[in-house]
């Protein structure tokens, strides 16, 4: 509303702006904070700055894609070596919540149709990469131990999950001939994301409890920890807010008190986090540069606003949704810092390259 390197996540890859080949898949962190940022001007009525986001996130998108299938035509043994890495492999993911995203910002202007072709695209991949990602680079992983690798990066399946639930909810209205088919979906994808994170979060706390953890590895990528809770709220305050459904009509209640819950959690995972980041540039004077797994902490900023801004107008909370009206613009500055510096990364490289031929 973000690969990761082997400590980060999905959102991006080591190096910055590289080739086809070294591209993670996680990049597409980029488009879902681009995006997310977005959907939150819309909510709080800044139409012009929500518009000028959506084109950019839209091209955003559409460079990956090309970018991507570049690299599955020419380099594909490295898009195998990355689902076998469970450092990069959930990185994955990102192409969901970023495909999820942009159809969600194409039902806020009225492009119905697409947003539904989207969903399905999305769901496609979820339940494939459901099934793949977890295989290939965990249980079917030779290497062991394996839970040294649980990074931030594994809650972006969850964010996935979510995406597709805060999709099919926006989306069930404008359908009335696919609502019970849409209800299900949107029940059934949150009850998994839910579930998902409480399993990532054992497999990470482990991770940091029966591992060290230099401060180098404690990259942004950890901040998918509370932007996985923040789209809980956001995929249980659409739900929350669907016509009658037996699905829905049954989990609503439920779902509203969860998804307060879960605010609550985020909130509180925000001091920690910081804590973190000090610890790490702070104290143990990290540098802090350009790196394509910052996306990663972009998303999580602009998506607690957005959380805040739906729960409070879904369950009537007003305070909450001024919470996120003001965060916001919080979210705003961090991304805009966040894309000018990748713009003066890619000049930068572009200008090496260009020198040294």
């Amino acid at each position: 509303m973000s690969g990761l390197d082997a400590m980060s996540g999905p959102v991006v890859a080591e190096a910055s702006v590289i080739g086809p080949a070294e591209l993670t898949p996680g990049y597409f962190a980029g488009v879902m904070a681009t995006g997310i940022v977005s959907i939150g001007a819309q909510l709080i009525g800044q139409r012009v700055l929500a518009s000028v986001l959506f084109w950019l996130a839209i091209v955003f998108y559409i460079v990956l894609l090309a970018l991507n299938l570049w690299r599955f035509i020419a380099f594909r043994q490295h898009m195998v070596a990355d689902l076998h890495d469970p450092a990069r492999a959930f990185g994955f993911f990102t192409f969901v919540a970023a495909t999820n995203v942009t159809g969600a910002m194409l039902v806020g202007i009225g492009l119905v149709t697409p947003a539904a072709v989207l969903l399905g695209v999305a769901t496609t991949a979820w339940l494939v990469l459901g099934y793949v990602v977890p295989w290939t680079a965990v249980l079917g992983n030779q290497r062991r131990p394996i839970l040294d690798s649980a990074n931030g990066t594994w809650f972006i399946g969850v964010v996935a999950s979510q995406s597709v639930a805060v999709l099919a909810a926006g989306l069930e209205p404008l359908f009335p001939q696919w609502r019970q088919g849409l209800a299900i979906l949107a029940v059934v994808t949150w009850s998994v994301g839910v579930v998902l994170y409480a399993a990532c979060a054992v497999l990470v706390l482990l991770r940091l409890v029966l591992y060290p953890i230099e401060p180098s590895k404690l990259e942004p990528p950890y901040w998918v920890s509370m932007g996985a809770v923040a789209i809980t709220v956001v995929a249980g305050a659409r739900i929350v807010e669907m016509d009658e459904a037996p699905m829905v009509d049954v989990t609503r209640e439920l779902i509203a008190g969860l998804s307060v819950i879960f605010w609550a959690f985020a909130t509180w995972l925000i001091p920690l986090l910081l804590a973190a980041g000090v610890w790490r540039h702070g104290v143990h004077r990290v540098p802090l540069r350009y790196q394509p797994t910052l996306w990663s902490f972009v998303f999580p900023m602009g998506m607690y606003a957005t959380a805040s801004i739906y729960l409070g107008r879904a369950d009537g909370l007003p305070v909450v949704e001024a919470v996120g009206a003001n965060w916001f613009w919080l979210g705003l500055a961090v991304w805009a810092l966040t894309a000018t510096a990748m713009i003066a990364d890619i000049a930068r490289r572009f200008t090496r390259r260009k020198v040294r031929a």
